[in-house]
């Protein structure tokens, strides 16, 4: 999964289990998952980092949600990596066409390794439209903190299902897509300087050096590149999705190629294992 927005992300997942509820009472969700390394709109650093992920989301029927969750990066550090609190509003329009608005702020440790620790804040406009065949969706991120850069993603998913397993109310199924991302890269500029930093106290690195950059001037570089709008990852994403009432269970796999070409030691082409569960209330 995209690191963007990961409560907004984990509220959409469970629209299956939503979907068989009494639409006019609240709603808890509570998520865990866990996946292979984090990415931010399809970046990733050179170090892998996987991570686990708690969340609870509360629904009402009026379309409003407030979220609240945090991650565990599982080789970095003793501490929570990361909280975040967030409120959103999502509408049906109709059968075939919804849309959210959503906020977040999340909260980093001090020195974190993470490249989006720069925009602890995020607005999200999503929007889907199911078609006869598929699903499209569109969605619009403005992230800001300490830099300020907009993602724009574009994504065609089907949901088949396979059938049932033991009886009717256990269905399998699958939810392959694929999305594309563009955006700026502003939040990149504070990652290195902030790496060169934990480097240089460490006593490893040279001073002024610049985790990341391949050649030329690092500043000339770094400044010429970042504000570009520009094509950041194609991803292909394989869900297979167990649900039983209340009850969702997902394994996933996603094969992204990357668009940063200017990342040192970083496959341009990566794969990434999840696996999560989700629980209505």
């Amino acid at each position: 999964m995209n690191i963007r927005l990961l409560i907004f992300c984990s509220f959409l997942v469970t629209a299956k289990v939503q979907a068989q509820q009494d639409s006019t009472k609240a709603t808890l969700t509570l998520a865990s998952m866990y996946n292979s390394n984090i990415n931010y709109y399809g970046q990733v650093t050179a170090e892998k980092y996987p991570y686990a992920l708690f969340n609870a989301t509360l629904r009402f029927p009026s379309g409003l949600y407030f979220t609240g969750g945090g991650y565990k990066l599982l080789n970095y550090g003793s501490g929570i990596s990361e909280t975040d609190l967030g409120i959103g509003y999502d509408h049906d329009f109709n059968d075939k066409l919804s849309a959210s608005l959503a906020y977040s702020h999340s909260f980093f440790p001090a020195s974190s390794p993470l490249l989006q620790a720069s925009n602890s804040n995020n607005i999200n406009a999503y929007g889907a439209y199911t078609w006869p065949w598929f699903k499209t969706d569109l969605s619009l991120d403005f992230a800001f903190g300490k830099q300020r850069d907009i993602f724009l993603s574009f994504g065609n998913s089907k949901e088949i299902e396979l059938g049932t397993i033991f009886n009717e109310k256990n269905v399998i199924s699958i939810s392959p897509a694929i999305e594309i991302t563009a955006g700026t890269t502003r939040f990149y500029e504070s990652y290195i300087i902030e790496k060169s930093k934990r480097q240089n106290s460490n006593g490893n690195g040279k001073s002024g050096s610049a985790p990341g950059i391949t050649k030329g001037n690092t500043t000339e570089i770094v400044e010429n590149s970042v504000n570009q709008f520009k094509l950041l990852a194609y991803s292909f994403k394989f869900p297979l999705n167990f649900s039983r009432g209340n009850f969702l269970a997902e394994a996933s796999y996603q094969f992204s190629i990357l668009g940063n070409s200017k990342e040192e030691d970083v496959k341009h082409q990566q794969s990434f294992f999840g696996l999560a569960v989700y629980y209505q209330f």
